[in-house]
């Protein structure tokens, strides 16, 4: 073996702090030792400088790889910030009423609403919950795509029919709705939700494997001022690393927040970490849609049954505690009971549930939102934090920061990787790859379960897994490859 190879090997498996021009900050460090002594040494312990260049590694490669796919979610997710105030100016007139006297009977307003969709089949029904607002009466229409319904908004004042939106889950409006879907399958679909799952299942390792690389940077160890304030001087590669590691470190939590959030509806990842929830914490309280025995008659369907009226309904909901946004759907031939929900997602929430006996009007069963586990009441609150939807305002404005905090970390990123490019190479080239090998440094006993803990994360988060086995099966190939064109250029030489 010629002595430019041993270098070259013992150089792979050096911290970046101890190899030339592969540095977090790309600068020359001094030369390592004699290649002999570095094939004679054990292994060290395992520490920090042991594994910064596997992390930086990884790090480099997630960032350019998945960088798209984070960026389109940042971008599209900053423009969902902005649907509720959208909503409000494009569909005022449907959603927002001039208050009039006291309010007519519910049931006037279904009536009014059930005459503008003849076609329909009656979903759903939201009274107004505010004296601005408007009632909403959702059906289910022929022609409509999957969870679209057509929604019609009546006047509770005079149950006028404001006019008629097709909605999204019975509550997005078109905008929202058509802004929701790129954000999360870029309006393609199913399939179109690989991209949004990928970029949730990353951003997690990315946030992470960032800070602890900030954390092990030599000169960011004992400096307090470099969390809080960028660092300054000339523009370069210096200037533009810090402002990535600085916004990094502030938004890590919220960024964090938002990749957990984000997997729990995913189609993957969202399945397994249902499974954990139901293991962990059991299921969630519902109600039982059944008639008790003494109140079913034989053979009768929900329109045989004597029905007190959707204003009673209400009331008795109302009676038992019920408030805010409130959802109503009627009996059908799987539902026999009415039912009341709870739908206020802002804080603090409120998501009770009352079965209601239409023949009586009285409550045959309840699930109570305190009652909900733990882990479930965790997961809605940072479900609708992640949507905007739990602190009002201040939850979209935290949000829009976010992603602009994102958008920033992703280009600076790839500035560092465009400023690390050859200067002197005539032509295009890209900037150069922090250097392979430091993993061989590393102890078996210290693999074997890192190994083991990225399969078990991979199984149980698909779209992270598969990504890491590509790159781990690419970056393998393209270092066999390069040792194979050195070889022949040594053995030519």
């Amino acid at each position: 073996m010629t002595d430019s190879r041993v270098a070259r090997d013992t150089a792979d498996v050096l911290p970046a702090d101890q190899r030339p021009d592969v540095s977090e900050e790309g600068e020359a460090s001094t030369p390592a030792e004699p290649a002999a002594a570095a094939g004679t040494a054990s292994s060290p312990p395992v520490s920090w400088n042991a594994l910064r260049p596997i992390l930086l590694r990884h790090h480099f490669y997630a960032g350019v790889l998945i960088g798209p796919f984070l960026l389109v979610a940042a971008v599209t997710g900053l423009l969902y910030t902005a649907t509720p105030q959208i909503e409000a100016v494009v569909y005022r007139h449907e959603l927002h009423v001039t208050p009039d006297g006291d309010p007519d009977a519910l049931s006037a307003q279904v009536a009014a609403a059930r005459k503008a969709v003849p076609e329909g089949t009656l979903v759903s029904v939201t009274p107004a919950p505010g004296r601005t607002d408007s009632t909403r009466v959702v059906f289910e229409k022929p022609g409509l795509p999957d969870n679209y319904t057509q929604t019609a908004f009546v006047n509770p004042y005079t149950s006028e029919v404001l006019g008629q939106e097709r909605t999204f889950a019975g509550w997005w409006m078109p905008v929202r709705a058509w802004v929701d879907g790129l954000h999360r399958h870029l309006n393609l679909g199913e399939p179109g939700r690989i991209y949004s799952e990928i970029a949730a299942s990353w951003l997690w390792v990315e946030i992470l494997g960032g800070l602890a690389l900030w954390l092990t940077t030599p000169r960011a160890r004992n400096r307090i001022r470099r969390i809080v304030v960028p660092q300054g001087g000339p523009k370069g590669r210096k200037r533009t690393m810090s402002w990535h590691a600085v916004v990094g470190v502030w938004a890590s939590a919220g960024l964090l927040g938002l990749s957990v959030t984000g997997m729990t509806w995913s189609v993957h990842a969202g399945a397994s970490i249902g499974e954990i929830q139901s293991a962990l914490a059991g299921p969630s309280p519902a109600v039982s849609t059944s008639l008790p025995a003494a109140d079913k008659k034989p053979g009768a369907g929900p329109a045989a049954v004597n029905d007190v009226g959707i204003d009673a309904v209400v009331a008795a909901a109302h009676t038992a505690g019920l408030r805010g946004v409130m959802n109503v759907s009627p009996p059908t031939e799987d539902q026999a009971t009415y039912v009341v929900k709870e739908n206020t997602r802002s804080w603090p929430e409120r998501h009770d549930t009352v079965a209601v006996d239409p023949a009586t009007g009285t409550i045959t069963d309840r699930a109570n939102w305190a009652d909900y586990p733990l882990l479930a009441k965790m997961t809605s609150w940072g479900i609708d934090a992640h949507m905007g939807l739990l602190f009002g305002p201040a939850n979209q404005i935290v949000l829009a920061l976010l992603a602009l905090a994102l958008i920033g970390m992703l280009l600076w990123g790839y500035r560092m990787w465009w400023l690390r490019r050859p200067t002197r190479t005539e032509g295009f080239a890209l900037g150069r790859a922090p250097a392979r090998g430091a993993w061989r440094r590393l102890p078996g006993w210290f693999l074997a379960p890192a190994v083991l803990i990225a399969a078990v994360i991979g199984y149980y988060i698909p779209l992270f897994g598969l990504p890491l086995l590509c790159f781990i099966a690419v970056d393998t190939l393209l270092g066999h490859l390069q040792r194979r064109r050195t070889d022949r250029t040594e053995a030519a030489a």
